[in-house]
């Protein structure tokens, strides 16, 4: 019986009593707990540092009017644009690509865990571990040469991000679906089969049923994983300061694009005079829109949880 169970953490007695037994296990408990609570801390704080700086530099400027107006007819250091238009590319892009992506992620885990066997399979597995490490900038690329074929070079649009994303996203949403439907007991396949029910009914009312909760979750990660991008939506989405709807036609602003551009503009020369000028206006923006990033991945978070608790099967009639 080691010092970490259950029964010693919520007996005091026990515990006095083997730290007078053995002293030197005593001594290693003490020491583990000590090296697990150090990396814990040392791990949380860089997260804290970066989302602390993040709400400092960018809460001023981080208000309706700044969530509600585009970028349009803004120029120089003018006290007024905000990340409307990018709010909207990001959340169309980025929906877009879980459109594509989920299906297809989570019928490839489905062969790969019940259906898949011999050479197929195994090629399978090779070429999505090939795409987890793909570089960013060589989805964009991808995805803008393969568009080009048909469209002609040159071609920027919303759709053309989303492919690019996708490729991005697929190999992790299959990687965190196959995990999860491997968690899954065999003995509610089994059962299931030997009561007469077909086997892609076993997989959709019990398999996909129990690791609801870890598929949500896994596709929380793939979509935080691929809403920063930024390389791959500067080829193939491009820049605009206006506001555009339509995934299909003409550019899109994107939030890390955002960021990016702000930064990129950097101080504003204001001329004398001038009462509307703000020299630091292009950083406050950049800020201001990392911000806004964040509360969006959050947001996403915050859903995946509430569909995690709702639908998990301890929860389902």
């Amino acid at each position: 019986m080691t010092a970490t169970t259950p029964e010693l953490s919520g007996n005091p007695e026990l515990r006095a009593l083997l730290k007078q037994v053995d002293p030197r296990r005593h001594r290693r408990d003490k020491v583990m707990r000590a090296l697990i609570v150090g990396a814990f801390v040392l791990a949380c704080l860089p997260l804290l540092s970066v989302a602390w700086t993040v709400v400092k530099n960018g809460a001023e400027r981080f208000n309706v009017y700044f969530l509600t107006h585009s970028m349009r007819g803004v120029f120089g250091g003018m006290d007024a644009g905000g990340v409307y238009h990018a709010i909207v590319g990001t959340v169309e892009i980025t929906l877009f690509a879980a459109l594509i992506s989920v299906p297809i992620g989570l019928l490839t885990a489905i062969y790969l865990v019940e259906y898949g066997r011999g050479h197929l399979a195994r090629a399978v597995t090779f070429f999505v571990d090939v795409m987890t490490g793909i570089p960013s900038i060589v989805a964009g690329l991808f995805a803008y040469a393969l568009f080009a074929v048909f469209l002609g070079p040159g071609v920027r649009m919303g759709a053309v991000g989303s492919v690019a994303l996708s490729v991005l996203m697929i190999p992790v949403v299959v990687r965190s679906s196959e995990e999860m439907l491997r968690l899954v007991p065999n003995e509610l396949r089994e059962a299931a089969l030997a009561l007469g029910v077909p086997r892609w009914l076993v997989v959709i009312k019990v398999v996909l049923r129990t690791a609801v909760a870890g598929i949500v979750t896994g596709v929380m990660i793939a979509i935080s994983r691929v809403i920063g991008e930024t390389a791959p939506l500067l080829i193939t989405v491009g820049v605009i300061d206006s506001i555009n709807f339509n995934l299909f036609d003409g550019r899109m602003m994107t939030l890390p694009v955002y960021v990016y551009r702000q930064f990129q503009n950097g101080l504003v020369p204001c001329s004398p005079g001038a009462t509307d000028c703000i020299a630091t206006i292009n950083y406050d923006r950049a800020w201001a829109g990392a911000l806004t990033l964040i509360l969006i991945v959050m947001l996403l978070n915050l859903v995946a949880r509430l569909v995690t608790r709702f639908f998990a099967p301890k929860n389902l009639r």
